[in-house]
């Protein structure tokens, strides 16, 4: 009696159905490692057919989280007066806007520097003290890389201003912990 061929599947790792005389273990087992050989099929060919695709990585302290009223309302004050005027100028860049290059812009965004000496209220020691601060925040991420906190906003000219405004921001942080 001759024998009927058996049709193969098209699939290349596809591996040949298994026998009815299988328990079901067996099976299960069979149905496993052929669904992990296409699925390790699939990942190779979804990474041959991504790579050509450019992936710049987020930085996730840059995105700006901003609640959902309708006004940004200020943070509660820090008590300490350096802590409290960074605070001031983080939240003046965040509602009022950033710019480098110049102090003002003709839409009223400040730089770093403006927004400090702008929440200082003539204060020069105070505003001297918070840029220090700033400053130390700066060189704690960049190191030494910037001689002075204008040196860092201005090198942010051209971008949207999250990395300056989250700098100040930690430089608030940083003089409340210090209680300055």
């Amino acid at each position: 009696m001759p024998t009927t061929p058996t049709t193969a599947s098209t699939h290349p790792t596809t591996p040949p159905a298994p026998s009815a005389e299988l328990s079901i273990e067996e099976r299960m087992a069979f149905i496993n490692t052929a669904m992990t050989a296409r699925l390790n099929e699939a990942a190779v060919a979804y990474e041959v057919n991504t790579a050509h695709i450019p992936v710049e990585p987020i930085d996730l302290a840059d995105i700006v989280a901003l609640p959902l009223t309708p006004t940004l309302q200020p943070p509660p004050p820090h008590p300490t007066p350096v802590a409290a005027l960074l605070q001031r100028a983080h939240h003046r860049l965040l509602t009022g806007g950033w710019c480098a290059g110049t102090f003002e812009n003709a839409d009223g965004a400040l730089c770093l520097f403006g927004a400090v000496r702008t929440e200082a209220r003539f204060d020069l020691r105070l505003e001297m003290a918070a840029m220090a601060v700033l400053l130390e925040a700066i060189r704690r991420q960049f190191g030494d890389r910037f001689q002075s906190a204008v040196a860092f906003n201005d090198a942010h000219k051209g971008s949207d201003g999250r990395v300056p405004i989250r700098l100040l921001g930690q430089a608030a942080d940083l003089a409340h912990a210090r209680s300055i």
